[in-house]
């Protein structure tokens, strides 16, 4: 880092002095710095000096999962980090809010919660939540292909916004629910923390991603519209909510001879305008980068993604199926490498719990990959799987580097 030393500036006048100082120490803002002195003497390392900027002088409200692409298109609405008014209550400050008591406890009931704080749930309300509504259904789809229950999921992005996701699962129950006293249907779809992947004898999965039984009320929340369709038991059900509730009753009719076997689920949502902040477009290469990771982790099932729209150029289809499992997906992160060896995988179970581990090693890497999953969903923080991997390994490399006097012991 360059030292630039130039000879200080004339004092200015005292009572500009005064008012700098009051400015200062009343502002919430940071200081605007001039621009370096363009003389020869000035240093290029300096150009920038973002480092003379105090944070504790401005007032910071951190957008949590926000890109800064969204924050600066967006930075003229007042919904730019959060919506419902959260910027609003931000500000307000505790003026005329001295009492507390019974009153000023607020209690948000069904689904008003996701609606208030939809960040807390997807993450922002940026493009990263955006996608995160089609990945919560993806993922149920996904679970009852774990399940052993469905063997193809389609994915259409639609021209009007919405997003419609099929599978050939089970299909969610529709009988009535002895708890809420409505279809099973519409308690998921409804209420909070209801489903069926809490585990224990009354669960109808042993191995799913999802655990809090959020993702499809979230999703039916936070959505202008959302169609349900079911096909089980000979029978197709359908409904339709409005911003978390039921718009008309739940339907259903006999399904012609021919589609009698027929079963599974559809979810088709718009998302809601009033809740993102930025514009309702889903990309496709994002959506299908999700997909053929899910394709690979799951080597029996078979995703097709398709992306409809006016213009005739911007359609897109794909299918995505890999038979060999976590072989193929190593073999195509390293596709641009120089691997040493074919690809080393193993599949094992114990005590309920299968582990899959697959790994190749190249010539032209300088730092490891190492990719963890649990249940299909990315583990980004590692966890013990990862830690357990590396420690095995490097114990069984180093036993057997010594036992073939590769390793030399000092």
């Amino acid at each position: 880092m360059a030292l630039l030393l130039r000879p200080p500036p004339p004092p200015p006048p005292s009572y500009l002095r005064f008012m700098a100082l009051r400015f200062l120490s009343h502002s919430s803002l940071r200081p605007n710095f001039p621009p370096p002195s363009s003389s020869p003497s000035s240093s290029p390392s300096l150009a920038r000096p973002s480092l003379l900027f105090n944070p504790q002088t401005r007032a910071e409200f951190p957008l949590k999962g926000i890109g800064s692409c969204c924050v600066d298109r967006n930075v003229v609405s007042a919904r730019a980090f959060m919506s419902s008014n959260t910027a609003t209550e931000a500000f307000q400050g505790t003026t005329g809010s001295s009492a507390y008591g019974s009153d000023q406890i607020q209690v948000l009931e069904g689904l008003d919660p996701v609606r208030k704080r939809p960040g807390m749930y997807i993450g922002s309300t940026g493009l990263r939540g955006l996608h995160h509504l089609v990945y919560e259904i993806l993922d149920n789809a996904v679970d009852e292909a774990q399940a052993g229950f469905a063997s193809k999921i389609e994915v259409i992005l639609l021209a009007d916004g919405s997003v419609s996701i099929t599978d050939n699962g089970r299909g969610i129950p529709t009988d009535m629910h002895p708890a809420t006293k409505k279809s099973a249907l519409e308690t998921v779809l409804t209420v909070l923390h209801a489903g069926g992947k809490f585990g224990g004898s009354s669960s109808g999965y042993s191995v799913s991603g999802g655990l809090h039984g959020v993702g499809l009320s979230v999703v039916n929340a936070l959505s202008e519209a959302l169609e349900v369709t079911v096909w089980r038991d000979g029978m197709e059900y359908q409904q339709k909510y409005c911003r978390g509730k039921p718009v008309t009753t739940l339907s259903c009719h006999v399904l012609p001879v021919e589609f009698q076997d027929r079963h599974g689920t559809c979810i088709r949502f718009w998302p809601d305008k009033e809740v993102f902040t930025t514009t309702i477009q889903f990309d496709y290469n994002t959506i299908a980068g999700r997909i053929r990771e899910l394709a690979f982790l799951n080597p029996n099932l078979m995703i097709a993604l398709r992306q409809e729209d006016i213009n005739l150029e911007k359609n897109h289809h794909n299918e995505y199926f890999y038979v060999g499992g976590l072989n193929e997906y190593v073999k195509w992160l390293n596709t641009d490498k120089k691997p040493l060896h074919d690809v080393v995988g193993f599949r094992k179970e114990v005590d309920g719990i299968t582990i899959d581990v697959a790994l190749q090693w190249c010539s032209d890497a300088y730092s490891d990959t190492m990719l963890g999953y649990a249940n299909s969903i990315r583990t980004v923080d590692g966890g013990t799987h990862i830690d357990g991997t590396k420690a095995s390994l490097t114990r069984t490399l180093n036993s057997l580097g010594k036992k073939s006097k590769v390793i030399k012991v000092v």
